[in-house]
Order: C-alpha cells, then structure tokens, then sequence
C-alpha cells in the first residue's frame, strides 16, 4: 500500500512534531509519501497528480478548506482519509474520527491496513464539490468577513469567537430586518439559504451546530433558508437555525434533495466548506451520491 499524504503546513494544528508522528502513525500500514500545499488550490492539484501517478490512497492532513480542495482533486476512485488539523476541522469529526491528529491517523492506518472504507454523498454547485455544507447570502457573507481579517503571522485563520463576532456585525448591520434576497425554485423565497450534505453543518469549539437536524452523509442534500425575521424574533430566530429547530412557516425546510436551484435578486456571496467563492445571481446544487470512499 502506497498511500500520499497531502499537508497544509499553514493550518492551525499542523506542526513539524506534529507531521512526523501523524506520518509515522501512517507508515504502520504502509509507504507514504508527504506532500505540502504551497498555495489556494494547491490540494486539488497535488491529488490529482497522486491519483495519477497511482496511489492507492489519499490522507489529507489540514483543515476544512484544504479538504475540500481535496475532494475537487479526485479523478478516480481512490479512499481518501481526513486528519483533523484545523482549528474547527469539520469533516473529520462528522465521520467520528478522533479530534487529535495522532490519533486520528492511528484510526485511518487501521482502516488503511483493513481495507475499511465508507461510502458517502458529496454536493456540488456551480460545478464545486463540498463535503459537508455550503451556503449562499450570509452564511458566507459571514465566512468573507472573517476572511477579511486575515491570517496571523504564523498562517493560522481566527477561531469560533471571530466568526460569532461576524455574525453578530452582519445582522446588527441590518438593523435587526432581514428581507428575502433569493428565490429557490419549486420552494419560494428566502432570506438566505444553508445547504447540508449532512450533520452538523459546523461546530462552535465543542458544540455541534447541526442547522439540517436530519441531514446524512448517506444521503442527498438538505435546505434550511429563513423566510423572514423581524427585529423581536431576530434572536429566537438565530437559535433555531443554529440548533437545528427550523419548522414552522417562517422556514422552508427541505430533505434529502438531488438538485436545489436558487436566483438571487442582487450578487450574493457563496460558500462552500467555509471557503468564499464569491458573488453569484444563480447558485445551482446537485447531490453526488455514493461519490466517494473515506477512510473511517
């Protein structure tokens, strides 16, 4: 087994100690090959040239955003495994691997040596693959503005408290009055949209944040979008969208969709695994099922 491990150097929880017992929890079940992204889209470009060259697996070892460009490398059907080396590391702990890397590498050697893989749904939209959630007004408005921050001097992204702080700017901003900006076909209008392709959609530090509560990685797409919130309900609203608790008629709720077409009144932002892809008048999503084999 030859199997190429894909690291962001940069990421909030990838050290050279760390990388050298990661890479020796790996070698357990075989020869591997170490990697290191250098820039944006780096990923994509080094696990499709692995594939390529004949892998027989792929480890990624960095947050979100480089797993995500990860999945957008695969041209074949080679597993592919996730070490949780980000600050929030979303996918990896979704699939139950452990938060700390060594560990987690220990758990992807023994499915690596077991030949144990599951088999899970991806989404797409706009011809982008994503894992586990995207999002299209200010979910990922929300996602800019901590972007707009920076990075530290050591390369690392700001943690949860910056990303709660964004959200709470980006509806003070509005002055507690959201209007619907997009219209999702077939479903109606809404303020925003969060689309899932399974639970939870992110975590806060500890705390899962599911959002679409019956979401699977199994599964084709879910869609949460608020219909319309009010100064009085802006708080209770916020709740029940970051808990999960989105029935009622001021949501549309949706499950286990194939395709989700939305049309934005004016440009809005996108997201995908918490990575900004811009402004856009149509989003168009479609559930990859049975997609890809990981590590678990």
């Amino acid at each position: 087994m030859r199997a190429a491990l894909v690291v962001n150097p940069f990421a909030t929880r990838v050290s050279g100690e760390q990388l050298a017992r990661v890479r020796g929890e790996l070698e357990w079940a075989g020869e591997v090959d170490v990697v290191l992204t250098e820039r944006r889209g780096h990923a994509t470009e080094l696990v499709t040239a692995a594939c390529r060259r004949g892998a027989d697996a792929v480890v990624v070892f960095s947050g979100d955003g480089v797993f995500n460009e990860a999945l957008n490398g695969l041209e074949s059907d080679v597993p592919i495994g996730f070490l949780p080396g980000g600050g929030t590391s979303v996918l990896p702990r979704a699939l139950g691997l452990s938060r700390d890397p060594v560990r987690a590498a220990r758990q992807v050697a023994e499915a690596l040596a077991g030949n144990r893989t599951r088999r899970i749904s991806l989404g797409r939209v706009n011809g982008r693959r994503f894992a586990f959630a995207a999002g299209v007004g200010l979910p990922a408005e929300v996602v800019r503005r901590v972007d707009a921050l920076g990075r530290r001097g050591d390369g690392r992204r700001p943690g949860d408290l910056a990303f709660a702080w964004a959200i709470v700017r980006a509806l003070a901003e509005r002055g507690g009055r959201l209007e619907p900006q997009l219209e999702i076909e077939g479903h109606g209008a809404g303020i925003c949209a969060f689309v899932a392709n399974g639970r939870p959609y992110t975590y806060a530090n500890r705390v899962p944040l599911p959002i679409a509560q019956d979401a699977e990685l199994e599964q084709g797409l879910d869609l949460v979008a608020p219909t319309h919130v009010r100064r009085r309900s802006l708080v209770p609203t916020v709740v029940r969208v970051l808990s999960g608790r989105v029935g009622g008629a001021r949501f549309l709720s949706e499950h286990d969709l194939d395709r989700i077409e939305i049309r934005c009144d004016v440009p809005l932002p996108l997201h995908v695994d918490g990575e900004d892809l811009g402004d856009v008048e149509q989003a168009v999503f479609e559930a990859e099922r049975a997609a890809v084999s990981v590590l678990v």
